[in-house]
């Protein structure tokens, strides 16, 4: 037998309101008095602070997660962006590289050359003060891969109104081992244009021709 009273809170909330409202109405009708549903009115106020309370500890509950996700994916960006820095350090061995828990270039037995293929690079709007930027191989547009031999992308960045006319004019953001890296931007900078260009570097730090340029605008 399918209940008149709804399944969920809110809906639950919605339905007890409107029975409590039109059982008073109907009172005199129903040759009831206040005293015949004071054990429902007393009960309707012990439901409505207990589900306001819990409304305000789920609120806040919901508030306190996302400040977590948010300060974790903040603290990931500043530890990758360490991490690649010390990957290309020529200081770095693979004893350290186990000692700190981050990757351990597999060792390869041919000569890695220095990159002449460019990444394929790509920006999205990530959210407030945040740009995504996506890059794959230009020979293999299609795949996620990088290049044999390279560890990571160079992700340079120019911001301002005209995009950059030499390498010079950029600075440098990371250098990224996988697709893809959210950057984050300042509230001075909203509005303006991000201009990105990038160039893979490989297992003995060298870098390759330059990308083309891609840009978008910073979100606020």
């Amino acid at each position: 037998m399918t209940s008149y009273m709804p399944r969920s809170d809110a809906d639950f909330n919605n339905w007890q309101a409107n029975f409590v409202t039109a059982l008073t109405n109907y009172l005199t009708d129903l040759g009831l008095t206040a005293e015949d549903i004071t054990p429902i009115t007393t009960a309707q106020t012990e439901w409505t602070t207990a589900y306001n309370n819990h409304i305000i500890t789920q609120s806040a509950a919901d508030s306190a997660r996302q400040e977590k996700d948010d300060s974790r994916q903040t603290y990931k960006n500043e530890l990758r962006r360490v991490v690649n820095q010390l990957q290309v350090n020529p200081q770095i061995t693979d004893a350290m590289r186990q000692g700190l828990g981050i990757t351990v270039p597999k060792s390869s037995s041919s000569a890695v050359g220095v990159p002449t293929t460019r990444p394929l690079p790509r920006v999205e709007n990530k959210g407030r003060y945040q740009l995504e930027i996506h890059f794959v191989d230009e020979t293999t547009p299609t795949r996620k891969a990088k290049p044999s031999g390279i560890i990571g992308s160079e992700i340079w960045v120019k911001i301002g109104d005209l995009p950059p006319t030499d390498p010079k004019e950029l600075t440098f953001v990371a250098l990224d081992t996988a697709t893809p890296y959210v950057m984050e931007f300042s509230g001075e900078d909203v509005g303006k244009t991000a201009y990105f260009m990038l160039r893979w570097v490989n297992t003995k730090g060298e870098s390759g021709p330059w990308s083309q340029t891609v840009s978008m605008m910073i979100p606020g």
